[in-house]
């Protein structure tokens, strides 16, 4: 069986992107992401030497049938924003008469994190390098995540710096469920939410491949006034979410979110997170640029939080604050 080959490059913040935008057109058995490889083609390196960031190659499988042609017109017409805010290239195609068979294993994906994080694929042989080295195993999902995303980068970094061991934690936005995970491996009892069904099923799905299952309970819902908002990415509205009241129960919540809903949130943050011994619970805040950091840490301080550190990657920013 022949099979039509959409290829792009894309930069670290763009593979989330293309993998949520192409949902609904695409199984993720069909999605296959490696390390961006310095091209041999002629005619695209003048257009990739302007661009030198390029991180990661994806590749899209379409079977070669009669929807083909419109299959190819609606995925190219989706991922045509990433194009023109340079987030990716424009997509290459070629004909082929196989996938990319075992790329996870011959060209493998991995991604460190901090002093202490590994991000790979299931199936992907890895021998810890230190003893306290701590690794994630994500599938392909088509919800935010995994691990290459900026924002996730600065969630993960300050995750590592303020976890201690029993804390009762909370993942807002859970997403692909990378930083539940990486919570609960650091110790950590965590409690997983999210508005959308295809990130809690996510979630879940990285809870079971990491085998922490024990620490992290999944559900769909949000915090406070977070269930009023609708589908935080602006898609279509879902059915109605369980609530958690923001009642003095959490160490340390982290929300790799939008700012609106940072913003939206921030009295519920404030009256969720619980004294710990003599200091204030933690909120960890990211999923903005340096364009939105201002009314988010606007809206914190009249919560009553104070800022104990600020981290930034590129445009990306994030929070740690201690309620006080």
């Amino acid at each position: 069986m022949s099979w039509m080959e959409l290829s792009l490059d894309t930069i670290p913040e763009g593979v989330d992107w293309v993998c949520t935008l192409v949902a609904e057109t695409i199984t993720i058995e069909d999605i296959y992401i490696t390390e961006y490889q310095e091209i041999n083609q002629p005619e695209l390196v003048a257009e990739n030497a302007t661009h030198p960031s390029w991180a990661f190659t994806i590749k899209l499988y379409l079977a070669c049938d009669v929807h083909l042609r419109t299959r190819i017109d609606k995925i190219a017409n989706l991922l045509f924003p990433l194009e023109r805010t340079g987030l990716a290239t424009a997509i290459q195609t070629n004909v082929v008469e196989e996938k990319l068979a075992n790329a996870n294993i011959l060209n493998p994906v991995i991604h460190h994190i901090g002093k202490r994080f590994v991000v790979l694929a299931p199936n992907v042989p890895y021998e810890s390098e230190t003893a306290d080295q701590v690794t994630l195993r994500l599938n392909k999902s088509f919800s935010f995540g995994s691990g290459f995303h900026p924002a996730t980068i600065l969630s993960l970094k300050l995750i590592e710096r303020y976890i201690i061991p029993g804390m009762n934690t909370l993942d807002l936005g859970s997403g692909s469920g990378i930083l539940s995970v990486a919570m609960a491996k650091l110790g950590a009892t965590v409690l997983a939410l999210d508005n959308d069904s295809v990130a809690v099923q996510a979630t879940q799905d990285a809870v079971l491949c990491n085998s922490v299952e024990q620490q992290v309970t999944v559900m769909a819902g949000s915090l406070g006034s977070g269930s009023d908002l609708g589908h935080w990415m602006n898609q279509e509205t879902i059915d109605h979410v369980s609530t958690i009241q923001p009642t003095k129960s959490f160490d340390l919540i982290v929300a790799n979110i939008l700012a609106r809903v940072h913003v939206a949130l921030a009295d519920d943050f404030q009256c969720a997170l619980r004294q710990t011994n003599a200091d204030g619970g933690i909120l960890i805040a990211s999923g903005f640029t340096i364009d939105h950091e201002e009314s988010v840490a606007i809206a914190f301080t009249q919560a009553g939080l104070e800022l104990v550190e600020r981290e930034q990657l590129n445009e990306w920013v994030a929070f740690a604050y201690r309620l006080v």
